[in-house]
């Protein structure tokens, strides 16, 4: 089978090869097409050189600006709801599915305003999870492997990219804020604890410890040596079972729905401020020395 194909292939590209078509083909003229526009360059007053220099330093300007909001993403996160979303056993059915929604819709709604009237991208929310799961991925490698050599499997971070593309989805259908922060950030809230259990369904299976039942997680907990359990997360429920699923799992979701209504109305508004206010960016003296034209 394998022959056949390698001589399939073989006969395909030697076909190309003594194709006059392909034997006519200008790439100098290909990739010329993909240089700047002359006239365009004309219009913002720029040569070749000019425009290949901006375009090198627009992306270092998006690639420092990535990293600087995924850190701030992470240190937000990490500040206002670490612990609950830092080892296995300590996300609790109670207070885990409550906190993590309500504290990580926040970035995503100001940051998809921004986007919204800027550019009219429904991208906004998702870019948000994705730069919060590529900054809790990259610190938990660096800071909790390579240098503590800790086990990588104690350390999976919470995911809100189903939310977020649910969001941008529904701004996408209703092209409304006001929908989105009544229908997308509930869903949001909701679609947390079930988007995260592919990572933690293996954690939360039924053993047994010292004749009684536990899972995974809660054993962990009581036999790997770290630091203690904070206060505040032991008590939520003494004992064992706390990382079983129940309807506290639920009641939690729907009250912090509830929460995330308001809260994206919040910090929509706050993305809007943001993005309306006049900045010294718009400084004539500025455009001046960048070299733009009045």
């Amino acid at each position: 089978m394998i022959k056949n194909l390698t001589r399939s292939l073989l006969y395909g590209i030697k076909s190309m090869s003594e194709s006059k078509s392909y034997q006519n083909w200008d790439y100098k003229s290909f990739f010329s097409m993909r240089s700047p526009d002359k006239e365009i360059l004309k219009v913002v007053g720029m040569d070749k050189e000019q425009a290949s220099l901006s375009r090198y330093f627009d992306f270092l300007v998006v690639t420092a600006a990535f990293l600087l909001f995924c850190g701030a993403f992470h240190l937000h996160v990490m500040l206002s709801a670490g612990d609950w979303d830092m080892f296995i056993d300590w996300k609790d059915r109670q207070f885990w599915p409550l906190i993590i929604p309500i504290d990580t819709i926040m970035f995503p709604a100001a940051v998809q305003a921004a986007f919204w009237y800027y550019f009219r991208l429904p991208i906004g929310a998702t870019l948000c999870g994705v730069c919060l799961l590529t900054a809790v991925w990259v610190g938990t490698y660096s800071y909790w492997y390579w240098w503590t050599m800790f086990p990588i499997t104690m350390n999976v971070p919470s995911i809100i990219i189903a939310g977020c593309i649910l969001m941008d989805i529904t701004l996408i259908v209703f092209r409304r804020w006001i929908f989105v922060a009544c229908i997308g950030a509930p869903l949001f809230a909701l679609t947390f604890y079930p988007s995260n259990m592919a990572a933690l369904a293996g954690y939360y299976v039924p053993i047994e410890h010292l004749n009684s039942m536990a899972t995974a997680a809660d054993v962990i907990g009581y036999t790997f040596p770290r630091s203690a359990t904070p206060e505040y997360i032991r008590i939520i429920e003494k004992g064992t079972l706390r990382t079983f699923e129940g309807t506290s799992v639920w009641v939690s979701g729907v009250f912090a729905a509830f929460v995330c209504i308001f809260l994206y109305m919040l910090w929509w508004q706050i993305g809007m401020a943001f993005s309306t206010v006049k900045t010294w960016s718009q400084s004539p003296k500025l455009k001046k020395m960048l070299g733009f034209r009045e």
